[in-house]
């Protein structure tokens, strides 16, 4: 075997079992690096935010938008992004993704106002929609052996988990030491690695001509999409019993009825609704929505805890989650390639999602003089082998036998799970935080001191509720998931 063999493949060639094992992990390696691209970029942002704020010069209610553009382009086009995979090739549709990410990037780090930052940030979200389902699904029919298979999505998993924590370390870094617009030209430098790999390493890209897009499904479930994901936002910023809230939530829960109607009746369903048949495929979509209504709590929270209380700078407050990150990479990878094939994802991420139950009742413990070291580090290791457990598990078994012509639309079923889940998290959360600290004003006074315990005693019940939703999320895997070793549970690959 050549080099150029291995570098150039004749057109066909498949890339699982048959294709060189070093090319293999060489495309594991450009997936990942444009993975990180779109895990990196919500956190990196938020710690820019309030840089870009002053400089700009925009109010705190357009604040939001530099989130929200983002979330509901991306989440309302995932399911498109993931067909168009599947129909024009992973590889096509992938690095468009990737070019467009990184120039709607680079526009948005050249901001000049308000306008400008929210459209690049919109932006984003439309190709990173289409780069984030052709990722996960070329990493799907990359690699079929169950071993191989476990290993790789150990380490993409690990991204997954890890990176949102990754992102406060460097926006801080940047922010701190350049520039915040460099928490957006960022993702120029990654993207032209992620490019260069993808060229190298990615098979050819195959059409299916002939086969049209389901647009009356493309346009019911992105408006739906929106109008939830613009919902729990609304419901963040006004209140739940706000008439736009409930309005926008209850559009949305008639649209995805909709969707599903339109589909059972397309000769070309955008999402075969086969796919959500599947037991273990359903189960780890839903554990992977409860996740990411608990991750919220961890990140946000526990970022305002160690800036405000403890008094720690951007930077600092991110290299202050690496011992998370360390212990969930770690678990990820092995946990991923050893145990779930040989146990199975029922108790594999039942436990996962138990531990990381534990290491957020550890925080929601924390006082106004609690130390990083007492409290802190010990839950943030057992949130990290928690989720180390979960992220790599769920998302094989999430995109397992979904077959080659439904590889993308099944891997954009997990990044739907995720940004929904966000932003449920983000409005629960934050709702019965900001209440519990209000209540607790009204209650003693409104001195700075017992301003700081009102803080925590939000951060606290935040911390509690977001333990109950992984909790609830343990009993769901060991209810949902099928017994057995993964070959068993999934078919195998």
């Amino acid at each position: 075997m050549t080099l150029d063999d291995a570098l150039h493949p004749p057109t066909g060639a498949p890339v699982g079992a048959g294709a060189p094992t070093n090319r293999r992990w060489w495309i594991l390696a450009a997936l990942t690096v444009a993975q990180l691209m779109v895990v990196l970029d919500a956190t990196v942002v938020n710690i820019a935010l309030p840089s870009a704020q002053r400089a700009l010069h925009f109010s705190t209610a357009d604040r939001q938008w530099i989130v929200t553009a983002y979330s509901l382009a991306f989440g309302s086009l995932l399911l498109l992004g993931g067909r168009l995979a599947d129909l024009l090739g992973r590889r096509r549709v992938l690095m468009i993704g990737m070019v467009g990410f990184a120039a709607a990037s680079a526009v948005g780090g050249a901001s000049t106002g308000f306008p400008m930052l929210a459209a690049a940030r919109a932006v984003q979200g439309v190709f990173g929609a289409l780069l984030a389902p052709a990722a996960l699904s070329q990493l799907t029919t990359t690699f079929d052996d169950p071993v191989e298979r476990g290993k790789a999505f150990g380490i993409f998993g690990a991204i997954a988990g890890a990176g949102g924590a990754v992102g406060l370390i460097l926006g801080g870094a940047l922010t701190q030491y350049l520039d915040w617009r460099w928490c957006m030209y960022i993702n120029d430098v990654i993207g032209v690695f992620a490019l260069v790999l993808a060229l190298l390493f990615l098979p050819p890209a195959e059409r299916k001509p002939g086969v049209p897009i389901d647009w009356a499904g493309v346009l019911t479930v992105g408006a739906g999409l929106v109008a939830i994901v613009y919902g729990f936002s609304e419901a963040d910023t006004r209140s739940w019993s706000s008439p736009v809230t409930i309005g926008l939530l209850v559009a949305g829960v008639v649209l995805l009825g909709a969707f599903l109607a339109v589909e059972r009746r397309s000769a070309h369903p955008l999402l075969p609704l086969g796919i959500l048949a599947d037991r273990n495929r359903g189960a780890a979509n839903l554990v992977i929505l409860v996740s990411g209504v608990g991750m919220f709590g961890v990140f946000l929270f526990l970022t305002y805890y160690v800036q405000l209380i403890l008094g720690f700078s951007p930077l600092l407050s991110g290299v202050a989650f690496l011992p998370m990150i360390a212990v969930l990479v770690a678990v990820s990878a092995v946990g991923t390639a050893r145990l779930l094939p040989r146990f199975g994802p029922r108790w594999m991420v039942a436990v996962g999602m138990a531990l990381a139950a534990g290491g957020l009742v550890i925080f929601a413990q924390l006082t106004p003089t609690s130390t990083y070291a007492g409290v802190i580090v010990p839950g943030l290791l057992v949130i990290g082998a928690g989720l180390g457990l979960v992220f790599g598990a769920a998302m094989n078994v999430a995109t397992a036998n979904a077959g080659e012509t439904d590889a993308g639309v099944a891997s954009a079923l997990p990044n739907i799970g995720q940004q929904v889940g966000g932003s449920i998290g983000t409005a629960l959360l934050n709702t019965l935080a900001a209440s519990a600290a209000v209540a607790f004003l009204h209650r003693h006074g409104t001195s700075k001191l017992l301003q700081a315990a009102a803080s925590v005693r939000g951060d606290d019940l935040a911390f509690w509720v977001a333990a109950g939703v992984f909790a609830g999320g343990a009993v769901l895997a060991a209810i949902l998931f099928a017994g057995g070793p993964i070959a068993a549970a999934t078919g195998g690959e």
